[in-house]
């Protein structure tokens, strides 16, 4: 059976700031009216970051805007939530946090069928001499695209 993906938000700051050494699909613990926030697409990953309290994952800065027709049930837009792993995943992850200096920030926020998922990421912080390597890179990239296709158009 096909899963349908559908994507809500993408931290794209994540993938500028750090290099990503592995990712994981969690589940997040969420409001009926943060849902119904999200389905509208009023959420905001770009200062967010997962932390490990009390042995469970929190993400901790995410935005979910309040629900407009919420009212009282609305909660605090940048509360923390509580994100869904097993117990060995989240202590495999503190180990490589703690010896190797390593962060986990949420990469991508996404519908799995008709549940909210997050993608988590285990980073490693860019420095900016790396900023301006894949920068290059990209830019490179670009140029070399540039010139192939106005070179297929002249061959013509």
């Amino acid at each position: 059976m096909a899963e349908n993906f559908k994507t809500i938000a993408e931290n794209r700051k994540a993938r500028h700031d750090y290099f990503v050494l592995e990712a994981m699909e969690t589940g997040i613990e969420l409001v009926g009216t943060e849902v119904k926030s999200i389905r509208t697409g009023s959420v905001n990953l770009k200062d967010a970051w997962v932390d490990i309290v009390n042995g469970e994952l929190m993400v901790l800065g995410m935005h979910i805007s309040p629900y407009e027709k919420g009212n009282i049930f609305n909660r605090d837009p940048v509360r923390p939530r509580r994100l869904l792993a097993h117990k060995k995943e989240i202590r495999r992850l503190a180990a490589e946090i703690k010896q190797n200096g390593l962060t986990l920030i949420p990469l991508k926020l996404y519908f799995k069928g008709s549940r909210v998922k997050v993608e988590v990421g285990l980073c490693r912080g860019k420095k900016l001499y790396d900023k301006r390597e894949s920068a290059a890179r990209r830019d490179a990239k670009r140029e070399i695209d540039r010139a192939m296709k106005t070179q297929s158009r002249a061959g013509r």
